[in-house]
């Protein structure tokens, strides 16, 4: 008898919640969103991160909000995308904000600044150090509301077709490099050229550009950089943690349900992670691969890193002089990372040297 009666308790409790989640389910509106991606199909991290983020959110909310990505140029092309999510021809985007340094520096910051903070402090100060809350303070001004929503980590310092062992030889060199770091460039002598990511190997290879960063070794060997230009050189120290931003359209995202507001924030942070883990986990093979292919791979010499250094806080100097916005997201960012680099000395750095030692002994 007690059998009985707990069967039936428990298909009545079964009965209630399959009444009750449609019940919540059909409290949330109807959705149909167009996302437009920075970045080329092709590149499955990186764009790959779009998709993440349309699947979490879809699932979140039972079918009930769908975003649709569309690759770079399906819509409109890379360098439109923050006007296409201001004026509402989307409503939201996936790309890098630095990618929009013409229209004010301070989208810059929001990437990456030239020596400035690594994948993990981008995140601290995105997420803890009111950094997000900042950039969200100027975005809005160009009717935008952003998110992090991916990193690749500390990215190479590019494809050369050519040796670069001093400051000398960047001499009129033609270098695919956008924003604060096309200036720091500048100031070395380099000509920067702003490319999207799918046009910068038939610029290196007819000769248009002498050079080019992209990100790292999975992606860059899916872009065949290495056919074309024979030379990789290491770090891309005007990338040390770039974030990458989901943008959506302030007015689009004042309107949207508190929920979904929150699965959408959820999902633009379980994207962040995920994209940085996979470029971890995927670029000690593809570098693997492109050595044993035949690319040379160089560190970029002391006395070039030196003079960039110079050259990046001159250049931090001269923009904060003529842009108050900029000079204060800036000085939150430097105060930050000079905090953090006390702490990642104590442990992070200490550590990491040991272990590649370690490795190196076998």
């Amino acid at each position: 008898m007690k059998r009985r009666q707990f069967i039936q308790a428990a298909a009545a409790g079964a009965a209630s919640t399959a009444v009750a989640a449609p019940a919540i389910a059909q409290s949330m509106p109807d959705l149909k969103w167009r996302m437009q991606s920075g970045f080329p199909k092709s590149l499955d991290t990186i764009y790959g991160a779009a998709e993440v983020i349309a699947k979490f959110v879809s699932e979140a909310t039972d079918g009930k909000f769908q975003i649709q990505p569309f690759a770079a140029g399906e819509i409109v092309g890379t360098p439109q995308v923050a006007d296409a999510v201001g004026n509402g021809t989307v409503e939201m985007g996936h790309t890098c904000s630095y990618y929009y340094f013409g229209k004010d520096p301070t989208f810059a910051i929001g990437t990456a600044l030239p020596f400035g903070l690594n994948a993990r402090q981008m995140n601290a100060w995105l997420y803890h150090g009111g950094g997000n809350d900042l950039l969200n303070e100027f975005y809005a001004k160009h009717n935008l509301y952003g998110m992090p929503a991916g990193n690749t980590g500390v990215q190479m310092g590019g494809w050369f077709r050519k040796e670069i062992k001093t400051v000398q030889d960047l001499q009129g060199l033609k270098m695919r490099i956008a924003g604060l770091a096309g200036m720091v460039m500048t100031k070395l002598g380099a000509v920067p050229q702003q490319i999207p990511g799918g046009d910068i190997y038939p610029s290196l290879e007819r000769g248009t550009i002498d050079a080019a960063e992209w990100v790292g070794p999975y992606d860059d060997e899916k872009l065949g950089f290495s056919k074309v230009a024979p030379y990789y050189y290491y770090p891309g120290f005007w990338e040390g943690g770039p974030a990458i931003h989901l943008f959506v359209n302030n007015a689009k995202w004042k309107e949207l349900p508190k929920a979904y507001q929150a699965i959408l924030t959820a999902a633009a942070g379980y994207a962040n992670q995920d994209m940085l883990a996979k470029y971890d986990a995927r670029n000690p093979a593809a570098l693997r691969r492109l050595l044993g292919a035949g690319t040379q791979l160089r560190p970029l010499a002391s006395e070039i890193l030196e003079a960039a250094y110079k050259a990046a806080n001159e250049v931090y100097d001269e923009v904060s002089a003529k842009n108050a916005e900029f000079k204060k997201i800036y000085e939150s960012v430097r105060g930050f990372r000079n905090e953090e680099y006390l702490w990642f000395q104590v442990a992070e750095y200490s550590y990491d040297t040991f272990m590649i030692r370690a490795r190196a002994r076998g």
